[in-house]
């Protein structure tokens, strides 16, 4: 069913391709596979994709490049690595680059299946945050300049009087901008109203 997770395995090693998607298939998950990372590319647009598990060491394009292709594209969409060559180095640039984890080949299955499923959980997590960002961004095109001044104010923190004395308005001004911006950006309460404000982009979000 397309919502349930799909996850992409990408290897060129026919054996260990089979093995994984046997493997994923046996804990439940729907698994498709693809022999290298253009093909996987080329397929792409057409793809439900929840997880790319990938080789490093592959002809045309390896798993690091792939990498950051996705990241480039789909920055939610998580991405583990797998290799057979211990190399530290590769390890830390493909965590630098995004990976969701590393694995070194032979792996432990259990291991893999645990890094999976968490990767998972933080890809929906990710998605969800997106759509959120992306529909307070919507609402937030709909809101006046002054609105969004008063926004920024009450973003940083500031009482409806100082907002009223930077804007040189009245506080009861203030009010009526504030009303308008809780409707227009369905708020419930002030608090999301900030919270919208700050995924949105109104003023920088440390956590994000």
């Amino acid at each position: 069913m397309s919502s349930e997770p799909v996850i992409h395995l990408i290897d060129d090693d026919a054996a260990l391709r089979d093995s994984l998607s046997f493997l994923l298939a046996s804990a439940g998950v729907e698994v498709k596979a693809h022999a290298s990372a253009t093909d996987f590319l080329e397929a792409l647009p057409g793809l439900s994709v929840s997880l790319v598990v990938s080789d490093v060491r592959m002809p045309e394009m390896n798993g690091v490049e792939l990498l950051r292709r996705l990241k480039a594209t789909h920055p939610a969409l998580p991405v583990i690595l797998l290799t057979g060559h211990g190399d530290v180095p590769l390890a830390v640039e493909a965590i630098k680059a995004g990976a969701a984890d590393f694995f070194e080949k032979p792996f432990d299955d259990a291991v893999l299946l645990a890094a999976i499923r968490r990767a998972l959980e933080d890809g929906t997590r990710l998605r969800k945050r997106d759509a959120e960002r992306e529909q307070a961004r919507e609402r937030l095109a709909l809101i006046s300049g002054r609105e969004r001044q008063v926004l920024e104010g009450l973003v940083a923190g500031k009482a409806n009087k100082v907002i009223a004395h930077d804007l040189d308005i009245s506080p009861r001004t203030v009010e009526v901008y504030r009303a308008n911006l809780m409707t227009k950006m369905q708020a419930a309460s002030l608090s999301e109203l900030v919270r919208m404000a700050i995924l949105a982009g109104v003023l920088d979000d440390p956590s994000a």
